[in-house]
Formats: C-alpha cells, structure tokens, sequence
C-alpha cells in the first residue's frame, strides 16, 4: 500500500466532503499518522471510511471513530493554543495527538487499562509530550486540573452528561454525539454563563457508546 497515497485519498475523499476546509485541520492529519495509532492486525484499515478495532475480536464499542468524524470534531471545537483541554475515551491515542498539536495540554482518560497502556505508548512513539492518558471511568472523575477550555467525548452519549458541562470554563466548549441508534448528532454545547447552556447540533451520525454513558434509568422512584 502507497501510505501517502492512501492518506491523501482520506483527506480529499472523506474528510473535505465532510465541510472540513479548515487548513490547519487539513495540514495536521498528514502530520499525525494516523497509521501509527491502529493495532497492527487492522493497519490496512487505517484510512478506510469506517471505524477501527482497537482490541483483538473486535470488542464492542472498543474502537477508533471514522477519520472524517474525528476530524470534523477537531474542526468543531476551534481549539487555540493556550487551551487546557480534557478528552474523554483515549482509545489508541490518536485524537489526543489531534488535540494535542491544537491546544496546550490535553487530560485523556480511558477506562479500559489496555487501551490506556495503548495510547500511552502511541503517545510517546509519537513524540506527543504535552498529552497524559490516565486509566479512569469519565463518567465518575472530576479532575482537579478543570475546568476546561474543551472538552471531548470521543464516542457517543445518551445525554449529555452533567458531570461534564459542570467541568467547563465559562466560554468553554464540549462536543459528543448524543442519542439513539439509528441516528445520533454531533453537538457543540457552549457554556456561556455559570448556569447557562448553548447547544448547536452540527451534523448527524453514529458512534459507538462510551463506557458509562448509558442510557439514563426509565424508572422513577
């Protein structure tokens, strides 16, 4: 496979059809390979139009999201260099890599302890230095480092969780992807004030559950 080939077919046939024009967004994908953060047995998938196994069988929900969606997200958050960033869902490490290179440090947490191991590694082979994967349930951790500038959900969410918007700055953004199969939203929500929410919904797709983020309790008590 002609790796530079293949990635300039990602970027030209999936990623900027997907109203990425955002040049510095564009120039960064050429610059993280993405290659280097999927498991060896699937590194012919690495710039295919789908979502990645990162754990060997292909556990559920275990994965790297599309290339066009990650890069979408980037995209979305319009990150500035002195930005303080918390992502939640290391997976490989490859978005932390994105983010890291836009913002001035990013906190990654991942549930899984081999996928954290993962991303370490990916992080370091990468040369990424200003990007810490920590092993926990972001559901449940509040970080002492908050509040954040952004926030990231690398999967998807069946609300948006409070437990985050509550570790955002005033001015400060997170973006997921909330709801149901068949259908799911990227959103942006914008803390604009100490209790005031804005949410703009930017485009619909799919993605895989994050850990924790099931859908709340139908039963009231």
């Amino acid at each position: 496979m002609n790796i530079e080939q293949a990635r300039f077919n990602m970027i030209e046939q999936q990623i900027r059809p997907w109203e990425v024009l955002d040049p510095s967004v564009l120039s960064l994908l050429s610059v993280v390979r993405r290659e280097d953060f999927v498991p060896a047995a699937y590194r012919a998938m690495a710039f295919v139009d789908m979502e990645v196994p990162l754990l060997e069988g292909g556990a559920k929900g275990m994965c790297m999201l599309q290339p066009k969606v990650e890069a979408r997200l980037l995209q979305e958050l319009a990150l500035g260099k002195h930005e303080k960033v918390l992502e939640i869902g290391a997976g490989s490490g490859h978005m932390a890599a994105l983010l890291a290179h836009k913002a001035q440090r990013v906190v990654s947490l991942e549930i899984h302890p081999e996928l954290a191991r993962m991303a370490t590694d990916n992080l370091r082979r990468a040369g990424v230095h200003n990007a810490e994967v920590r092993q926990a349930d972001g559901s449940k951790t509040v970080l002492a480092e908050g509040p954040f500038d952004a926030i990231l959900a690398s999967g998807s969410v069946a609300q948006v969780p409070q437990s985050l918007l509550s570790q955002l700055k005033v001015g400060g953004r997170l973006a997921t992807i909330v709801g149901q199969e068949p259908v799911m939203r990227a959103v942006i929500v914008t803390r604009t004030g100490e209790h005031e929410f804005r949410t703009v919904e930017v485009f619909d797709t799919v993605a895989p559950r994050l850990l924790g983020f099931d859908e709340p309790s139908r039963f009231t008590f």
